[in-house]
């Protein structure tokens, strides 16, 4: 059995799909009933004894200063790539800490802290069952290991949550494999979860770690997050009036 020691949050995104209002705020800096988004993740870290924690900064970066007060252990990593890669940039800059780690991004609401338990028999992705289509990121498995996965989406298949573990062998090989992509081919427009998804997928016998979807909640749009806080029903997309 694996057990992460440290945590990665992914916080340097601009967060376009919530414009106007991150045009002031980082996203996961967004008060949802009074609580900013992090907090929530930083503190169901904390309540499994993960202390060791990097986020991962570009957008508004000096707006995050205040965590590493407010919060014994929180380390800021500057990401001064944000603006023109893609997520896997993010997790470049932070690629000295993935062994032995839970990565995550820092814009969802953690309403079930066991989803963040530090335990873990192989690393991968957590995930929840779906019999309906979807185009999120949708996974098979056989046996307890992730065969396939679509980017496309689909039905009847294992949805990918934004919440990773990764062993210290595997860590090792994702922070190879980061290297090669970003630095030698400079492939740099993917996610990060293509280099082991999708890059170097026989390199891996990643699994799943089962939760419920009301265990988190992803916000995407400004219309989801209104459905969840009343006070932001003055946004639509784009800053429009949102109306039942």
């Amino acid at each position: 059995m694996n057990k992460a020691e440290r945590a990665i949050i992914m916080a340097a995104g601009t967060g376009k799909r919530m414009q106007p209002l991150t045009f002031h705020t980082p996203k996961p800096l967004v008060r949802v009933n009074g609580v900013r988004m992090i907090d929530t993740v930083i503190q169901g870290l904390n309540k499994n004894e993960i202390k060791e924690i990097y986020v991962v900064v570009g957008y508004l970066k000096e707006q995050f200063g205040m965590l590493e007060k407010e919060y014994p252990g929180v380390v800021l990593v500057e990401n001064p790539y944000y603006s023109v890669c893609n997520n896997i940039s993010s997790l470049y800059v932070a690629r000295e800490h993935i062994e032995n780690a839970i990565i995550l991004d820092g814009d969802q609401m953690i309403y079930n802290t066991a989803v963040l338990a530090p335990e873990f028999e192989r690393s991968g992705y957590n995930a929840v069952w779906t019999d309906e289509i979807t185009d999120e990121w949708l996974m098979e498995v056989e046996d307890g290991v992730v065969k396939a996965c679509s980017r496309t989406g689909g039905k009847r298949g294992w949805q990918l949550y934004s919440i990773s573990r990764w062993s210290r062998e595997d860590g090792r090989k994702l922070k190879r494999h980061l290297e090669m992509e970003f630095d030698e081919k400079k492939n740099r427009q993917i996610y990060w979860d293509d280099v082991p998804m999708f890059c170097y997928p026989e390199s891996y016998e990643l699994g799943i770690k089962e939760m419920n979807r009301n265990d988190i909640i992803e916000i995407d749009s400004l219309k989801e997050l209104a459905e969840l806080d009343e006070s932001y029903r003055i946004y639509e997309n784009g800053g429009d009036i949102y109306e039942e």
